[in-house]
């Protein structure tokens, strides 16, 4: 294998082993088991370079999917999926307020390009319903406050999927198995920031403790309604939309300059375990219906 000359002038290692709490020195926090750790996505820096995705794909060994051109977009992963746990959206908006939807904008704000994009990832929900709805177990809450899926105990039975609000969780065809973004589960354990966060160029994913990653999250807001962009807003933050439902705030939440629905998220995602009880009632009601109306008829019928 050819190498650099200059790899030669350094053949020993600095370092005699892992650096310690290295994300002190990546992302500026030391991971403690018992806090509650996740990601601040700003939307408003995201370039596109899907460095997040090869970074996720590389340290999880998951194979790439959707090769080839869809004709929907230049995005070519499409969305989240069993095999991609990180989805950079990209989001053109052709319509001119003028000329109605689908006819591309030919002015646009200056120094504006037209495009939103955002890198999606699981939200790791404060009240996650896959986890309510997995019957095995197989869907734990980590000691930093994330949401992982057992591969080795799932069973394959898919209630995960429907329950989630976002369409994150999907099954692997090959094994079976439920697979979602676990927040790098295996690298907070070592001290390492995760893959996605620490390869994003411009600083659009931050990881960190949640308290800390909402209060920057707020005065960033606050900048950038300094700077004349009123429509910025925070997504899964309590009060914010996308916390509503009884999902409580949300791990992975993000800063947006548009509706929720432009990005692919629901403005106001619910826990399916809110709607047992009324589904129940309901189930009932039409039970006691049916029973009424067929002793009505036969007692007609004597």
């Amino acid at each position: 294998m050819d190498m650099h000359p200059r790899t030669l002038e350094h053949t020993a290692s600095e370092f005699g082993g892992p650096i310690p709490d290295e994300s002190e020195l990546t992302a500026g926090v030391r991971i403690v088991p018992g806090r509650s750790y996740g990601f601040f996505t700003d939307t408003t820096v995201c370039i596109g370079c899907k460095a997040c995705e090869v970074a996720c794909k590389e340290w999880n060994n998951l194979p790439a999917d959707n090769l080839g051109l869809t004709g929907n977009s230049y995005d070519n992963t499409g969305a989240l999926s069993a095999n991609t746990w990180r989805h950079v959206a990209f989001v053109e908006k052709h319509s001119d307020a003028g000329q109605g939807p689908g006819v591309r904008s030919t002015e646009k704000t200056p120094f504006q390009s037209g495009w939103l994009m955002m890198s999606d990832v699981c939200k790791h929900c404060h009240n996650a319903p896959c986890l309510e709805a997995c019957p095995t177990g197989a869907i734990f809450k980590t000691e930093f406050d994330t949401v992982v899926v057992q591969q080795d105990i799932c069973n394959g039975c898919g209630y995960c999927v429907p329950a989630c609000p976002f369409g994150v969780v999907d099954l692997n065809h090959l094994d079976g198995k439920a697979h979602k973004c676990t927040l790098c589960y295996d690298r907070l354990k070592g001290g390492l920031e995760p893959a996605c966060a620490k390869s994003c160029p411009t600083d659009s994913i931050q990881f960190g403790e949640l308290e800390v990653l909402q209060a920057r999250a707020q005065r960033r807001v606050e900048d950038l309604h300094a700077q004349g962009v009123g429509t910025a807003y925070l997504y899964g933050t309590p009060g914010a939309p996308g916390a509503t439902g009884d999902l409580g705030h949300l791990n992975a939440f993000f800063l947006l300059t548009d509706r929720p629905e432009t990005y692919n998220l629901p403005a106001a995602p619910t826990r399916p375990a809110n709607r047992v009880a009324p589904g129940l009632l309901a189930g009932l009601a039409a039970v006691a219906g049916l029973a009424f109306a067929a002793f009505t008829v036969l007692d007609r019928r004597r």
